[in-house]
């Protein structure tokens, strides 16, 4: 009878509770959902583009202010008791959720500002600066998060799971930068090798956030991530070594490739931020092995 007192109180604590907004908190997120909205439209504004960087920022800023206002809305219902109860770490989650905001609004802003803002684009110049300050509002959470309340995060908001959301972002990464692989079979091959690790990994972050789930798993989580870590780091490094050589051998850099149009710049992205992927993969694997920083040893 005590469990099922407390499941009573608890739920007898959600109820509509508007005054979250007035906090510190309720205000940064009103203000981080308002100017992604007017960057969004400011940006369909100025018309559509098959460019995938441009698709990326548009689903960025569209993306980061809905998960704010279902954390908002939630907190405001309190609902975020009986989930934190019953289902996840709701600080460690919402802080995650700001900590990845941050990082998708900060490449945002950089990507947009490279490839649309130039001397004589007066409108592009105010997206982007737009997007930064969409940025700064979420690092802003990030600090007051981290430290100012000194949030501790359980998976999310801790190394490992941030870790595990910075190789999902670099692979995304990857994917908006592809171009120039198709009638070439062995960079198809790289292509098939950054897909494959792309969709577990998402998987792996909602299974720790979501703790009840993880317990009625019929095998060990912390097994599979490893096992996991090391097919990626294989997949990496052959896609390292192949991408550079079929990709660049007998194509030079152009003399004139600016960053922002060129063709060659972006191919020479995948590259790199394939070699980013690689390294977080190694230090990953190496640090679930050694069982330091919060990570898991299997």
């Amino acid at each position: 009878m005590g469990v099922i007192d407390d499941v009573k109180d608890t739920l007898s604590k959600a109820v509509f509770s508007p005054a979250t907004l007035l906090t510190g908190r309720g205000g940064l997120h009103m203000c981080q959902i308002i100017l992604c909205v007017v960057t969004f439209l400011l940006g369909a504004f100025r018309g559509g583009s098959s460019h995938t960087y441009w698709n990326y920022a548009m689903f960025t800023w569209a993306f980061c202010p809905i998960m704010t206002l279902i954390i908002t809305i939630i907190e405001m219902f309190k609902l975020d008791i009986p989930l934190n109860l019953f289902c996840m770490d709701w600080p460690d989650f919402t802080t995650g959720m700001a900590m990845s905001s941050s990082l998708m609004t900060v490449s945002v802003a950089i990507t947009y500002a490279n490839f649309y803002a130039c001397l004589k684009c007066v409108y592009g110049w105010i997206v982007s600066i737009f997007a930064f300050l969409c940025a700064i509002l979420y690092i802003l959470e990030v600090v007051k998060d981290k430290f100012l309340d000194r949030k501790k995060g359980s998976y999310l908001a801790a190394l490992p799971g941030f870790w595990k959301v910075m190789e999902a972002f670099v692979s995304c990464m990857i994917f908006i930068s592809l171009s120039g692989y198709r009638d070439k079979p062995a960079l198809i091959f790289c292509v098939i090798a950054y897909i494959i690790p792309f969709p577990i990994l998402p998987i792996i972050i909602a299974t720790n956030i979501l703790k009840k789930l993880k317990k009625c798993l019929p095998f060990n989580l912390d097994r599979f991530v490893f096992i996991f870590l090391v097919i990626s780091v294989v997949l990496y490094v052959f896609a390292a070594i192949i991408w550079p050589i079929f990709m660049f051998k007998n194509n030079p850099r152009p003399k004139d490739c600016p960053p922002s149009f060129c063709i060659w710049a972006i191919e020479f992205m995948v590259a790199f931020f394939t070699y980013v992927n690689l390294i977080l993969f190694v230090v990953d694997l190496i640090f679930t092995l050694l069982g330091i920083c919060d990570f898991k040893r299997t």
